[in-house]
């Protein structure tokens, strides 16, 4: 199996035997080992079976000729013992047979090799009255010799039939199973070592490669790719566990760039609203000073009428400056919640009262629509009015000759609902609405802080604001609010 290149790579892995090392370590050599004890057990069963065999074979042909060489031999027929013992040849796997007398002398003998024995040694054989086998020399040679004692009618002993064959053909034969059985053991370990190479590349390596591949796409920089489902149940399973892993990471990595986002946009948020909080407390006492000192000039009634004028403009001007600063000093707010409970309603009647002659003055017609009984709710009132009344008065602005404002309960949320039929806020634009200072209205008509505020307001309470297309053609601001169960230490508003 190849090696993970770098960055999987570790250094130790290298010095780690692979898959296939290990699997043939812990499995093909235990095999072949296995293999060998049992052909080695098997051999040594076939040899011993194999001797036992030929010695049988010998035994038989002397069993077969002992009756009639003892009858023979018993009435002194010469010709038939030599016929008897020449019909053993017909076998083809005797090479002599030897008749011996009671005293061990040598009666008769037939074959291609001269292996009798000594007359005391035949007669002790005799006299044992056991068949037994045994090996000797012969001439250098050895030499396989059955004996079986021959019988008279009475039965007595009257002899000794001796019937030998080649040691060699036992070697010989023995020698042709052992190379057999050895030459079917080594093709058989030839031919397992190429099986398991041949059955581990297509069943494990082919796959293992595959997902090696597939992740080091992955740390290449392509955090989409995902593993392929192949290969055995395992492989699938691992595959796909590597998948949910990955979706895992890339969703928390897809969470943790959102929060960071949000992280930065609460810093800048807060930043500017300090600078804006600052920067409206050093301007109201000097922009204060200049109104009053205006203000008194007018009382005076010996003024011209361009001073008049004049003192005039510089008031009008200082109100609008002073409405900035109250903006400023909204946005810059950062002290907590005084949340009561009221009814839901109650601060958008009381928006919609302060509101209504800047929509008589635009000429819109501005609504409320009531779906029935408010519910309760635990809010900043002040925060809430401030954040609804900016909401409203955009919606005036922007408003051809309608707006409608009302409430709705869904699934635990309580929203406030600002349409108008203006011309909508183009999609450019949707990206930047809440941010401090940007406004698409004429210089000297807004701030672009009264949406910030808004949204500040929303957000210090849980909640947010959204932007839809509204029924009457326009745009929809929906200030959506948690609804929170009566805590304790709350109180109703007056």
């Amino acid at each position: 199996m190849r090696q993970l290149n770098p960055p999987y790579a570790r250094p130790w892995t290298a010095r780690r035997p692979s898959l296939a090392v290990t699997l043939f370590a812990v499995v093909v050599l235990p095999l072949l080992a296995a293999t060998a004890l049992t052909g080695w057990y098997s051999v040594r069963y076939l040899e011993s079976q194999t001797e036992a065999r030929m010695q049988k074979d010998i035994e038989l042909v002397a069993r077969a000729i002992r009756l009639p060489v003892s009858h023979a031999l018993e009435r002194g027929y010469e010709r038939t013992v030599q016929q008897a013992l020449e019909s053993a040849f017909s076998i083809d796997r005797v090479y002599g047979v030897f008749v011996y007398d009671s005293e061990g002398r040598e009666v008769a003998a037939s074959g291609r090799m001269n292996a009798s024995l000594e007359s005391e040694r035949v007669a002790l054989l005799a006299a044992s009255g056991e068949r037994q086998g045994e090996f000797g020399e012969v001439g250098g040679e050895e030499v396989f010799s059955y004996f079986v004692p021959l019988t008279d009618a009475g039965g007595r002993i009257s002899g000794l039939l001796q019937v030998t064959r080649k040691g060699s053909d036992f070697d010989g034969y023995i020698q042709q199973v052992r190379i057999h059985t050895l030459t079917v053991m080594a093709l058989t370990g030839v031919m397992l070592v190429l099986i398991f190479v041949v059955g581990h590349r297509w069943a494990v390596g082919r796959h293992i490669r595959r997902i090696e591949d597939d992740l080091r796409r992955v740390g290449e920089g392509e955090p989409d790719h995902r593993l392929t489902l192949h290969g055995a149940r395992e492989f699938r399973l691992l595959a796909s566990s590597v998948n949910r892993m990955l979706d895992a990471i890339e969703r928390s990595r897809t969470e943790l760039q959102a929060l960071g986002e949000r992280l930065h946009r609460s810093e800048k948020m807060a930043a500017l609203g300090q600078l804006a909080g600052g920067v409206a407390h050093e301007l109201g006492s000097p922009l204060s000073t200049v109104d009053g000192k205006a203000q008194r000039l007018l009382r005076r009634e010996d003024l011209p009428e361009p001073v008049v004028t004049a003192l005039q403009a510089i008031r009008r001007e200082a109100a609008r400056m002073q409405r900035i600063i109250r903006q400023l000093l909204d946005f810059g707010r950062s002290n907590p919640l005084r949340r009561r409970r009221t009814a839901a309603d109650r601060p958008l009647r009381s928006v919609l009262e302060t509101v209504r002659d800047q929509g008589l003055a635009r000429g819109v017609d501005l609504r409320l629509e009531s779906p029935g009984e408010a519910p309760f709710i635990g809010v900043d009132v002040i925060r809430l009015e401030q954040a609804l009344g900016n909401l409203l008065r955009n919606a005036l602005q922007a408003a051809r000759s309608e707006v409608r404002a009302g409430w709705a309960v869904d699934d635990g949320w309580l929203s406030y609902r600002i349409d108008d039929d203006g011309p909508g806020v183009a999609p450019e634009v949707r990206g930047h609405l809440f941010e401090p200072f940007f406004t698409t209205k004429p210089v000297g008509e807004g701030t672009g802080l009264g949406l910030a505020v808004a949204h500040a307001a929303a957000h210090d309470h849980g909640g947010e604001i959204t932007l839809d297309r509204s029924p009457l053609g326009g745009a929809r601001f929906c200030l959506r609010l948690p609804l929170e169960p009566k805590q304790e230490g709350d109180t109703d508003a007056v």
